[in-house]
């Protein structure tokens, strides 16, 4: 299965992509992830990486093709995986039709969570997350065992630089500006299916499993 959830940050696709990531066997490819593992490995594109995620501005296509592109070369996902995050934009959605174009394995589904400002806001600024693992709590909805504390390391929680109000709004434009084409593309190509991102995650992940056992039979899913 070859899945890509669309939609604004904090509309719940990690958290979503974490809980279908289970039922299909497949990785879960957070393209927010893979960037912030760039700065913290100290690779060449870190700096210019990190330059972009802390303002709230889109990393340039060029860049993020790269990353991406070299992530779904790896084994673990040949029969598969879950995009969240990525393409953020019409011509990284090209590169990256073109990418599986050669390898023969099309997108199978493309769901995109909805979701409105003030809900997205109240989201990303009870976020934490864990330096090491990347392992994400909400301070309402999610909290970790221990306060501040993460569940799997015991490292101390920290919020993001770009989970601050502002540069969400920040965030949320760049969105509205680049992403949203991304929309009429995938519909156009079929299987896109849009989902109520402002609803809880239990409903969320039963409606996206519904629409995956509409959409694939036992016998040809992939």
């Amino acid at each position: 299965m070859r899945l890509i959830l669309l939609g604004p940050p904090g509309a719940g696709k990690g958290t979503l992509a974490d809980r279908l990531t289970d039922r299909l066997s497949v990785p879960h490819l957070a393209s927010g992830d893979i960037l912030r593992a760039q700065i913290r490995q100290g690779s060449d594109l870190g700096p210019a990486v990190q330059k972009y995620m802390n303002s709230g501005q889109l990393v340039p296509d060029d860049l993020i093709v790269q990353v991406m592109i070299s992530r779904l070369t790896q084994p673990d996902c040949a029969a598969g995986f879950i995009l969240d995050g990525f393409p953020r934009t019409l011509p990284q959605a090209q590169a990256l039709n073109g990418r599986l174009a050669e390898v023969q394995a099309p997108i199978d589904m493309v769901i995109y969570l909805d979701a409105g400002e003030q809900v997205i806001i109240s989201r990303l600024a009870g976020r934490r997350v864990c330096p090491l693992c990347d392992a994400t709590y909400h301070l309402q909805t999610m909290p970790p065992a221990e306060s501040g504390k993460c569940d799997r390391d015991g490292a101390d929680l920290q919020a993001r630089p770009d989970d601050q109000p502002q540069v969400i709004r920040t965030r949320l434009q760049e969105y509205r500006r680049l992403t949203e084409p991304l929309l009429e593309y995938y519909a156009a190509a079929g299987r896109f299916v849009r989902l109520d991102g402002n609803k809880d995650i239990e409903w969320v992940y039963c409606q996206a499993q519904q629409v995956l056992t509409k959409t694939f039979s036992s016998t040809d899913e992939p």
